[in-house]
């Protein structure tokens, strides 16, 4: 699988599908930006440029964007970035356009769109990865397109298919395999829990997490979620090298200590925020119900109780109904 003449089809490129594809593009690989109409518009016009906190600073014009679906037939690797909303429309336009030797990757958010797309492509082989960083993108109309990768990370997908990780570890994306992508999932969702606080806040994720009160609310999340995963057997990986388990105490530390102790979770872009900050900010749907609302189906199934799970939830939803961006809440009212 390790060809640079491969084709890799980023089927949603947003966000992470821009920074993505354009690492990819920029080491020689043969990369098939299919985005939305507005992003399309963008890159055709003014390019792509990718930067992230190591200081690169890269610029391409992608040899290849379109909004048609029938791109996927040249595929033989498929990235999948869509939100997670998206996830059976894009399996079916993959199941009815792209080849059956396909290798369809999923890094989407949240614990069970691989498993979604296996069940409508048959046979394909479809693969599980987890991104752990954050990408910003700038408004839409500005030229060039600008992603910036605003936290650390390597990519993590399943092991599988011999080479495939060694496509596409390129510059500026580390990507390795691991055997298990299920306990990484549900360990990135608990970290993941943390995005609809700065959803809620406003704030920069730097400054949310230097925040104790932001961060005893996201232990708070993770103990309820530990206590249901605890109950239906789920054991999630090590968080940064962490036990799960230490997470939510090393999240409730006084500020003073948290800086000297957690250096490698605050070494964010200063103005990094969240996926789901960007939703409510644009008006659009969040993945709400694949983070917290995942944790809370296992909590409902499990028999605990998850109180404060369910009270984000509900401000989130809130939130997008009302559609005025992010509510700008304080910690007091979130834990009302």
């Amino acid at each position: 699988m390790a060809n640079a003449e491969k084709t890799i089809v980023i089927a949603g490129a947003g966000s992470i599908g821009c920074y993505v594809g354009g690492c990819l593009a920029l080491a020689g690989r043969k990369v098939v930006f299919l985005a939305r109409p507005g992003i399309a518009t963008a890159l055709l016009g003014g390019g792509l440029r990718i930067t992230d906190l190591d200081g690169r600073d890269r610029s391409i014009r992608p040899e290849s964007v379109t909004t048609a679906a029938a791109a996927l037939a040249s595929a033989d690797v498929v990235l999948v970035t869509v939100k997670n909303g998206a996830t059976e429309e894009m399996a079916s336009l993959v199941a009815g356009h792209a080849r059956g030797d396909v290798v369809v990757v999923s890094l989407q958010n949240g614990v069970g769109n691989a498993d979604r797309f296996r069940a409508v492509l048959g046979g394909r082989t479809v693969l599980a990865g987890m991104v752990p960083f954050n990408v910003v993108q700038s408004a839409i109309g500005n030229l060039p397109l600008h992603v910036h990768r605003a936290s650390d990370g390597k990519v993590m997908i399943e092991d599988g298919v011999t080479g495939l990780a060694g496509l596409l570890d390129v510059e500026g994306l580390g990507v390795e395999t691991h055997p298990d992508m299920k306990a990484v999932q549900w360990g990135k969702l608990l970290i993941n829990l943390n995005k609809a606080l700065v959803a809620l806040s406003g704030l920069p994720l730097a400054s949310e997490l230097a925040d104790r009160r932001w961060r005893r609310i996201l232990a708070g999340q993770i103990d309820e979620a530990l206590a249901a995963m605890k109950a239906l057997h789920i054991a999630p990986a090590r968080i940064g090298g962490l036990r799960p388990g230490l997470l939510s105490k090393l999240l409730r530390l006084p500020d003073w200590l948290f800086r000297l102790v957690a250096r490698r979770m605050l070494a964010i872009d200063p103005q990094a925020r969240s996926s789901m900050w960007d939703d409510l900010q644009r008006g659009r749907p969040t993945e709400i119900g694949d983070l917290q609302g995942a944790v809370l189906s296992l909590a409902e199934k499990a028999g605990t109780p998850a109180p404060l799970l369910k009270r984000v939830t509900a401000l989130v939803q809130q939130a997008e109904r009302e559609k005025r961006g992010s509510p700008g809440l304080t910690p007091e009212a979130v834990t009302g």
